[in-house]
């Protein structure tokens, strides 16, 4: 088909156009009521944080979910497709900070930019149920749930050691430090410190979160394993050792307790109370503690204790083995740490490789207790590490497989009163406070006469003071507004102070999609009856990175509302999918990196549609693109061939009627138009007869197009297969142009090619669909007419091409029919004249087919 130079495509003219005549229909990209009969879908992208300026980043995030929507839209869903803003945390106030402007002007004025980028690539949102994290009708609602949860025993607060990032001058949850550096400040060592500090006891829920991870079917397994992981549950046996001459106890957990009679010592956290205990009447062994404390601090500052050179102190007290009656000297570890586990280990070096390293070094006895079942096997080298064996040296438990001597010691202790067994988590609960202003304030009062009080319901939400001096100086600045602090107790009515904390602003993304679902609710965070309706979101989209933040924070909160009363679904999403990221210049396109590119210049230059096209058409949606701009400009000069294309031939399929129902036979599902239906009597496409040959070859590509891109919405997700199945088939109609131009495509075939391409073409590049909708003089907005449907006689493939290879390498690629068994294939395959000279001289040692795709032979 000849490629007119007019007329050109302008997406400066077209998409500005359609995006003022898109703001003027607010009904447009709205959910439907509840009640509506529809079945529902709730697509939703991860909310954005307000920096003031999208990347290409997002465009990719975002593209996928609009794409979905407006797929789903087409198929006759009532579909919710919410956004909204992540809008409390450090970023507005550092800019504060740095540009001597308030953090919430800073916010605002931000959330308008992004929002006006938003609106001019297009995206379907549903603004009537926009949430902003940072206004008081939403945080409010932050507050009483934190209330209810103080209620139910799950909010407490205590003095702990805590993460502190000297940058952000905060605390950071344990999910928040990565490789012992800040999540937000890669270079910046996080230091630890002991503060009073609220918690959320997400612990309370470990075994629901492990056990709920494999119902989740629809989730990535790489984010189950990492959920899995971060949960960490062990099963063992906690086992108190007296300590000799004292009245102390030293608890140890265990996931080996059959291997208790090789404890050769003891060995304890530095910063442990009985070490305390011990150094503070002997200043050589304090001395040496100091020096393992630094060697620990450094190892953290690395990233890795792990990895520590082990060191350790002998601090000459002994412990006794409850089993055994034996003495083991009491050491002090620099890998031991407090925080985990009980801050005390049972050294047992026969059967721990990292133990028998430590043995090794201070010339520790080492003893085997466990040996292997068989004699015969392997495993006389210590350290021998398994739980096939069985116990040796072990006294009355000898002979015991490690299995059955577990259970037996385990129930030993219970009876004697000195262990019990145990289920531990690598899970710790979620510690919420955050020493500076931004975010939400904890809605608790502190009273000399009452102690710690809860804010009345009636009370909320507190308002976070404005006007407010903001350093980076330790401390919250909200301790230093007096109009703030000082209050009345609520209970005995005497003078108090509030809470000068704020929560984490996890707690914000923690829920926002329920608000979504009622965000207009102001005597409530949502109506129950709505939720139940759109709950679990049917798909969301996001970034791995918040596997162990995000996701599992937000899987706590739905079951901690579930156990409110106020939902029944036990987790919030039935689909999530991860998306790659976007690179430039070797890393992750980010503002840290200066590796940016602004959707704005790229939309300046080639248009919205090409640049979200682009993100879904330059690689798989789950795996990382490579950024080039170059391929913004091919899927542009592409758009402007599909526009040419319709354009020139829109006059044909103007003149095709409609049906008296006025709707084409397409929008009844039957997938061709009316005239081309009634072809043959029964209503099927006859394969000869009153349809050219070139009408039938396009008819056949454009469904079978139309059966891959419906497969790839419905299954797998390759938005990239979508984009070019579609210009596969305009290629196949741009190699047919001398038949439309000889009248040998008649205009109801016409018309159902160019209208059926713009359906499908709508959810990736909804501008230059909107435009050409309208110049086939289509009725309503193409969001709204129904989902093309594949017909399957059509779209059956005639033939099939296979690949041949010899001993692994191409040799020839073949035609044969679709139908064609294995043997048929494989002598058509023997049978090319191609393949018969590369096997001429050869000894074939045996031929392998795959079905559909490849013929490999084997020769010598």
């Amino acid at each position: 088909m000849a490629e007119d130079k007019e007329p050109r495509y302008d997406p400066a003219a077209i998409e500005p156009k359609w995006q003022q005549r898109w703001a003027g229909d607010p009904a447009l990209y709205a959910a439907d009521p509840v009640d509506s009969g529809k079945p529902k879908y709730y697509v939703l992208e991860m909310l954005p944080y307000p920096s003031g300026q999208l990347h290409m980043g997002h465009v990719r995030n975002y593209s996928i979910g609009d794409a979905l929507a407006r797929q789903m839209w087409m198929r006759g869903y009532n579909v919710l497709h919410p956004m909204g803003w992540d809008a409390f945390g450090l970023p507005a106030e550092n800019a504060a900070i740095k540009n001597n402007a308030p953090p919430r002007d800073w916010t605002l004025a931000n959330i308008a930019a992004m929002k006006r980028q938003f609106d001019r690539l297009g995206m379907g949102f549903d603004w009537s149920h926009e949430v902003t994290t940072c206004f008081p009708d939403y945080y409010r609602w932050n507050q009483w749930f934190f209330l209810r949860m103080y209620e139910r025993g799950l909010v407490y607060r205590k003095k702990s050691k805590v993460n502190w990032c000297p940058e952000c001058a905060t605390v950071l949850a344990n999910e928040q430090v990565v490789d012992g550096r800040c999540w937000r400040h890669e270079d910046t060592i996080v230091e630890q410190r002991d503060l009073e500090q609220w918690f959320f006891r997400i612990t309370a829920y470990a075994q629901e979160l492990l056990d709920y991870l494999d119902k989740l079917d629809g989730w990535p397994e790489k984010v189950r394993i990492m959920q899995r992981n971060w949960i960490g549950r062990s099963e063992g046996a906690k086992v108190d050792f007296g300590v000799e001459n004292r009245p102390d106890k030293i608890r140890v957990f265990t996931t080996r307790v059959d291997t208790i009679f090789g404890a050769t010592s003891v060995q304890l956290a530095p910063e442990h109370p009985l070490v305390t205990a011990f150094a503070a009447n002997d200043a050589g062994l304090k001395q040496q503690v100091n020096r393992l404390l630094e060697e620990q601090k450094k190892a953290r500052e690395a990233g890795d204790v792990g990895e520590i050179e082990k060191h350790g102190v002998l601090t000459g007290h002994f412990a006794v083995n409850p089993y055994s009656g034996e003495r083991v000297p009491i050491w002090v570890a620099n890998y031991v740490l407090l925080e985990y586990g009980t801050g005390a280990i049972m050294s047992v070096p026969g059967h721990d490789a990292r133990d028998f390293e430590f043995a090794q070094k201070y010339a520790i006895p080492i003893r085997r207790v466990i040996a292997p079942a068989d004699p015969n096997s392997e495993g006389a080298e210590l350290p021998f590490v398994s739980e096939d064996g069985v116990l040796v040296n072990s006294g009355e438990y000898n002979g015991l497989s490690c299995a059955d001597a577990q259970k037996k010691l385990q129930e030993a202790a219970t009876r004697h009163g000195f262990g019990k067994a145990t289920v531990t988590f690598r899970l710790r609960d979620w510690g919420i406070s955050r020493q500076r202003y931004w975010g939400t304030p904890i809605p608790m009062i502190h009273c000399e006469r009452d102690g710690i009080v809860p804010v009345p319901d009636e009370q909320l939400p507190v308002i976070l003071p404005e006007n407010v001096e903001i350093t980076q100086q330790g401390g919250s600045p909200l301790a230093r507004v007096p109009d703030f602090v000082n209050v009345t107790c609520p209970k005995c009515g005497g003078p108090a102070k509030r809470e000068t904390d704020t929560m984490d602003t996890f707690v914000d993304s923690s829920w926002y999609f329920y608000r979504y679902a009622d965000a207009q609710n102001s005597s409530a965070p949502f109506d129950s009856a709505i939720a139940q309706y759109w709950f679990p979101i049917d798909q969301y989209i996001g970034g791995v990175e918040h596997a162990i933040l995000h996701l599992i924070y937000s899987r706590f909160w739905t079951k901690v509302m579930r156990d409110l009363g106020l939902i029944t679904n036990d987790e919030p999403v039935r689909r999530l999918f991860t998306q790659g990221m976007v690179i430039k210049d070797g890393h992750k396109m980010s503002k840290s990196k200066g590796n940016v590119v602004s959707p704005d210049d790229m939309v300046a230059r080639y248009g919205a549609d090409a640049t979200r096209m682009y993100a879904l058409f330059a690689s798989p949606p789950d795996r990382d693109l490579d950024w080039q701009e170059d391929g913004v400009a091919g899927v542009s000069r592409f758009l402007g061939r599909v526009y040419r294309l319709v354009t020139k031939y829109a006059p044909i399929a103007r003149r095709v009627a409609t049906t008296s129902a006025g709707k084409t036979s397409t929008e009844k599902g039957t997938g061709f138009s009316p005239y081309v239906q009634e072809t043959t009597s029964s209503g099927a496409l006859a394969p000869e007869g009153s349809l050219s040959a070139p009408s039938l070859k396009l008819l056949r590509k454009l469904h079978q197009t139309i059966a891959k891109i419906t497969l790839d919405f419905e299954g797998r997700w390759h938005f990239n297969t979508c984009v070019a199945a579609i210009m596969e088939y305009v290629n196949e109609l741009q190699a047919a142009d001398a038949q439309f131009a000889a009248g040998e495509i008649p205009p109801p075939v016409v018309h159902e090619l160019l209208r059926t391409l713009v359906l499908l073409l709508a959810p990736f590049a909804p501008y230059i669909a909107a435009e050409l909708w309208e110049d086939l003089d289509e009725q309503g907005n193409v969001l709204r007419a129904p989902w093309p449907v594949s017909n399957p006689d059509l779209a059956k493939e005639d033939e099939l091409e296979i690949s041949v290879q010899i001993n692994g390498k191409l040799a020839a690629v073949i035609r044969v029919p679709a139908d064609a068994s294995n043997d048929a294939v494989q002598a058509a395959a023997l049978a090319d004249e191609r393949v018969r000279a590369r096997l001429a001289g050869r000894n074939i040692i045996k031929v392998i087919v795959v079905p559909r795709k490849t013929v490999n032979i084997v020769v010598k």
